[in-house]
């Protein structure tokens, strides 16, 4: 039971109207009268609001929460009590979110139910912890507060974003993913790859004679084309402590986890197969590429698990570790972080030897709030020049772009905000250009 705010302004005029009664006599005696009365509506309330159990609450969200979205969580309120009571709720989110406004007031009436609605938006993969949902009762006369503990204990898992994946998959069903920035990408040449040369035979499309084959063997000879092989691609992920740096609360690891997750999708829906590979200071979790239908699952429970470390990426080990394991030519799209020119001539040549094997694409970050700093006006000197030590820093990242494209490596310099349409957009980009 608790004492709400009414009660304590109650008493205090009690009190104002019992000292007053020094001063005229005929006060003291209507604030007896009315302690009497507060006394007997406070037994009055509390016997209202504990003769029967007049609340149930619950609450309903998914088992599994997706990394950086929106996921919404639903309360539902139930009143028993045959009259109307208003109610605050106090959900008991996990600690991770470091919120403690998330209560609910509400009005109501006999016998009535209302569902509320929020949504979490987790920044962190791992086991999230619910509590209990405490509900505070509040009666007509509003003297007394009643408290329900409601609800149990419940624990929900946080996965890579499968809700941008689903978002994705819904605007592919329906041909829509210029809406998300995806650009249409015109492929050149045929979809069919040549298989053999074979006799002309009646229906045969005479589109594909061959005239050279057909002149050498005085008849009529056709080219024979299968459907395009898929080709391999491979998410490699950095997880050293380059990729720990946070960008709106989700570190640059979370980007990359989520971005590898949505080009695999497209890449398994263009007929390619979808792999991963993580390193950090030693080789790490390898997953061959494949078009099964269980690879989604497969990869989507490997990333789950991923965490940074604070040690230096070992790249010599990736060499070794891909020659070993991958031995078909494929799409390596590496997603790291290089600050500098001096970071990145370090990895140079590990870069160029996983070149030379595959088609290498390196996928690193644009500074989100350098480029605004960049933008805003200089007020004073000083300002002037922060401004262009923050020029100097971009300018490295655009060099960084040059030196690689002039070694023969792809590059994709982008935000965290843009990685998942940028990636996929380049990954069209090549296929299209038959770069594969």
């Amino acid at each position: 039971m608790y004492l709400t705010r009414r009660i304590y302004i109650a008493l205090i005029a009690v009190i104002f109207l019992l000292g007053s009664g020094y001063l005229y006599a005929p006060l003291f005696v209507v604030g007896q009268i009315a302690l009497l009365v507060l006394a007997l509506c406070i037994v009055v309330d509390g016997y209202m609001l504990y003769r029967i159990r007049g609340i149930n609450a619950s609450r309903a969200c998914a088992d599994r929460f997706s990394n950086g979205d929106d996921n919404e969580v639903r309360i539902l309120v139930e009143s028993l009590y045959p009259y109307p009571v208003f109610l605050e709720i106090i959900d008991e989110i996990p600690f991770i979110f470091q919120k403690r406004d998330v209560s609910f007031r509400l009005r109501l009436n006999a016998n009535e139910s209302q569902t509320i609605i929020y949504t979490l938006r987790p920044t962190c993969r791992g086991v999230y912890t619910f509590g209990h949902i405490r509900v505070f009762v509040t009666g007509r006369a509003g003297l007394l507060s009643r408290r329900y503990t409601c609800g149990e204990e419940r624990e929900v898992k946080v996965y890579p974003s499968f809700l941008m994946l689903r978002q994705y998959e819904l605007l592919a069903l329906s041909d829509n993913l210029t809406e998300l920035g995806i650009k249409r990408m015109r492929r050149i040449g045929h979809h069919t790859e040549f298989e053999q040369i074979k006799e002309y035979v009646k229906g045969d499309d005479y589109r594909t004679i061959n005239w050279k084959a057909s002149a050498r063997r005085h008849q009529l000879m056709v080219n024979v084309y299968q459907d395009e092989r898929s080709q391999q691609i491979y998410s490699v992920i950095d997880k050293g402590r380059v990729m720990q740096r946070a960008f709106r609360g989700m570190t640059l690891l979370d980007y990359a986890i989520n971005a590898s997750l949505v080009l695999s999708y497209v890449a398994l829906r263009k007929e390619d197969k979808a792999g991963l590979v993580t390193f950090a200071e030693r080789f790490d979790s390898f997953i061959p590429a494949s078009k099964q239908s269980g690879q989604m699952r497969a990869l989507l429970e490997s990333l789950y698990g991923q965490r940074t470390t604070f040690g230096e990426t070992d790249f010599s080990a990736l060499c070794v570790y891909l020659n070993k394991y991958v031995s078909r030519r494929s799409l390596l799209v590496l997603y790291t972080n290089f600050t500098d020119m001096n970071a990145m001539n370090r990895q140079l040549a590990y870069l160029k030897q996983l070149n030379r094997r595959h088609c290498l694409l390196v996928v690193f970050f644009e500074d989100a709030e350098l480029k605004e700093y960049i933008a805003s006006p200089a007020g004073n000197i000083e300002e002037c020049y922060r401004h262009v030590i923050a020029e100097k820093f971009a300018y490295e990242r655009r060099l960084i772009v040059s030196t690689l494209r002039r070694n023969g490596i792809y590059s994709l310099l982008t935000t965290p905000e843009r990685l998942s349409v940028d990636v996929i957009n380049k990954y069209l980009e090549m296929k299209a250009r038959q770069l594969l």
